[in-house]
């Protein structure tokens, strides 16, 4: 029987909690086609905040828009009380944003070792990062297992797990996730969440998770966005939101 995953904990209750990620108002358009129409949301510190909707409506261009691979129009983006607004992407990766694409868009001749490795592109503490490197080990056993092997050799959910772990090696403050149960095996998507929770609650690493599977991305996160058609168009903390009949209706099967 597959373990159940522990659903996110409530955050302890503070009189001011400080947005560590401010989307203020964003609009971004792809031609002359928009993709976001005046969306804001936050993440706030050691917070999960998941973004549900069907295709197209316009929450990887959320994460776009905040790793600066898309320019908005107009509206404001903050991390840690700055402006990233015309940042190029690695420079916001020093910032401390790292992202998993959807798709995993793995280094298939390169070994898992080497493909982690590349996730510390930006840092040149050596010790530090071999720190995280045995870290980022401990939690994905089966990647230790497959250290020298070619990551293209891996299931589609050991590429996942080795695509977080990438992404780990940066050391975010916040970690955004594209898709990450998309093309995974049931078994895996429960381990992956679970691996989701902990490095939000062990490692103080706040996430923001796009995910089709809602039911799923609500079981782990503190609070969500439902988007259609590039707006949001409810929001809350992730277990109302679970029982809410709109949500049940729209994102959850009716069920």
């Amino acid at each position: 029987m597959t373990e159940p995953i522990t659903p996110a904990q409530p955050l302890a209750a503070v009189e001011t909690p400080p947005h560590l990620l401010g989307f203020d108002n964003i609009e971004l358009y792809y031609d002359h086609v928009y993709a976001l129409k005046g969306v804001s949301i936050a993440v706030n510190e050691g917070e999960t905040v998941a973004l549900i909707g069907a295709n197209g409506a316009g929450k990887s261009s959320i994460l776009r828009a905040i790793t600066g691979l898309s320019r908005p129009r107009s509206g404001a983006i903050q991390f840690r009380g700055q402006s990233i607004l015309g940042l190029n992407p690695a420079e916001i990766v020093k910032q401390g944003i790292a992202m998993v694409p959807e798709g995993r868009r793995v280094f298939p001749y390169m070994s898992i070792r080497d493909n982690l490795l590349m996730g510390a592109f930006t840092r040149t503490d050596k010790a530090g990062i071999q720190t995280t490197l045995d870290s980022v080990l401990e939690r994905f056993p089966r990647l230790r297992e497959r250290y020298r092997q070619m990551a293209g050799t891996l299931s589609g959910g050991e590429q996942q797990m080795m695509v977080i772990g990438r992404a780990l090696m940066a050391k975010p403050k916040l970690l955004l996730l594209d898709e990450p149960s998309l093309g995974i095996a049931p078994k895996l998507v429960q381990e992956i969440a679970r691996s989701i929770v902990a490095i939000n609650r062990d490692e103080k690493v706040s996430v923001l998770l796009v995910e089709q599977n809602s039911r799923m991305a609500l079981s782990i996160s503190h609070r969500a966005y439902a988007m259609a058609l590039g707006s949001v168009v409810l929001s809350g903390e992730s277990a109302a939101l679970k029982n809410d009949e709109r949500i049940k209706a729209a994102y959850l099967g009716g069920m």
